[in-house]
């Protein structure tokens, strides 16, 4: 039996707590499985704009205009208005002149760090003659997210990995670099670790070494910021160093991804990127929703208020338990662990109360780090993070035995 068979056999046998369970309704952040509601603390809608009657509406209507797909690359005829005018909202929301947009973030990551070191390659088969023929290499946060790191592994450059947020670190392995252009990659906040980039030490380090600086922006777009800008509203730090990539899954509430560039940085990613010349952009209806939760956004800083209050409501009450919060920076949360079953019974014994949280086991994390991973909402109540708060404090005293 080839391994592929093996590996299905012994899935069945075993209990593996990576696959997931199916829902009958989205989070909400309430959902229904199996006749049960439940509420969920681990889902990325973190603005509750998902379902919101203005996006759903939004979405109808560019169905009734264009349809449920345009079935085309937008370089080959699949263009459309609507993706250019989401893309200059989104290049607006982070300083940046444009955006390209792209059909999930994954895709996002994978498309351009693929591409960043190839294109001058690529456009010489069309004419273009460098004044310089530069090699790239990578350096990378060891804890940045896997797309990340399969995107730079597709690339075929130097990839050199620093210790999490450890500057030091990554500038001695800069001052190594044999004459390659640096490209430094970094979550803006780690998904895992719930902790933020230190970004104004990143675009010190960026200009001091003239690297280009990638900041996947997935869970601070929306998020952080006075506006929602992410990380470098956050801080109020930019530079023309900066590329900035984000999701639209998460505080957006629909599908897709983007980079946040200058126009004619934008034209070269076009160009050279194959996940984006040679597949479909999101459906159409989904940027017209897209444009929705942007002005939503704008109008209703009190969701990401509301986001807010409730994670420090959140973190107020677990602090007297004594778990261990890895950080308390952001709207993720994790509560370590350590121990991998001891980590799934924590989350059965939640899920039989009706709370719904993310067991985080390896190889997500390192081994011994298994964590709750607690994902903050606009749309929670007080109740229910009491709620949660009081299943909490029952396990802790009885030890999950």
């Amino acid at each position: 039996m080839h391994d592929l068979g093996e590996i299905a056999q012994w899935l069945e046998s075993h209990t593996i707590h990576h696959i997931s369970d199916v829902h009958a309704t989205l989070p909400d952040p309430t959902f229904m499985s199996n006749g049960r509601q439940f509420v969920s603390f681990s889902s990325n809608n973190y603005l509750a704009l998902a379902n919101h009657p203005r996006l759903v509406t939004a979405a109808k209507q560019g169905l009734d205009r264009y349809g449920v797909g345009n079935c085309e690359s937008r370089l080959l005829g699949g263009d459309l208005e609507v993706y250019r005018e989401l893309e200059a909202r989104l290049g607006a929301l982070k300083h940046k002149s444009d955006a390209v947009l792209f059909v999930t973030g994954y895709m996002t990551n994978l498309g351009v760090l693929s591409t960043l070191v190839k294109a001058a390659t690529l456009a010489r088969l069309h004419g273009y003659r460098p004044k310089t023929r530069r090699k790239y290499a990578y350096y990378s946060d060891e804890f940045n997210h896997i797309s990340i790191r399969e995107g730079i592994q597709m690339s075929g450059a130097l990839r050199r990995t620093y210790r999490h947020c450890d500057m030091n670190h990554l500038e001695s392995l800069l001052q190594t670099g044999d004459g390659t252009t640096p490209i430094i990659v970094s979550d803006g906040v780690f998904s895992m670790e719930g902790t933020i980039t230190p970004l104004p030490d990143l675009v010190a380090l960026a200009e001091r070494y003239g690297a280009i600086l990638y900041i996947d922006d997935a869970h601070a777009t929306g998020v952080l910021g006075e506006h929602g800008g992410g990380t470098s509203e956050h801080f109020s730090c930019y530079s023309p160093h900066i590329i900035q990539m984000g999701t639209l899954s998460k505080a957006f509430g629909a599908i897709g991804g983007f980079v946040a560039v200058d126009r004619d940085m934008a034209d070269v990613i076009r160009l050279a990127s194959s996940a984006y010349g040679f597949t479909c952009p999101p459906p159409p209806d989904q940027a017209s929703a897209l444009l929705a939760a942007l002005d939503l956004m704008a109008e209703e800083p009190q969701r990401r208020q509301k986001l807010w209050d409730n994670q420090r409501y959140f973190i107020e009450r677990i602090r007297p338990l004594g778990y261990q919060l890895l950080s308390t920076e952001t709207a993720i949360v994790p509560v370590l662990i350590g121990d991998t079953e001891l980590c799934v019974r924590y989350v059965n014994v939640l899920r039989e109360e009706g709370v719904h949280v993310d067991s985080v086991q390896f190889p997500a994390v390192p081994l011994g780090q298994a964590r709750l991973r607690f994902m903050m909402n606009a749309a929670h109540t007080k109740t229910q993070i009491d709620h949660a708060i009081g299943v909490m404090e029952s396990i802790g005293a009885k030890a999950v035995s």
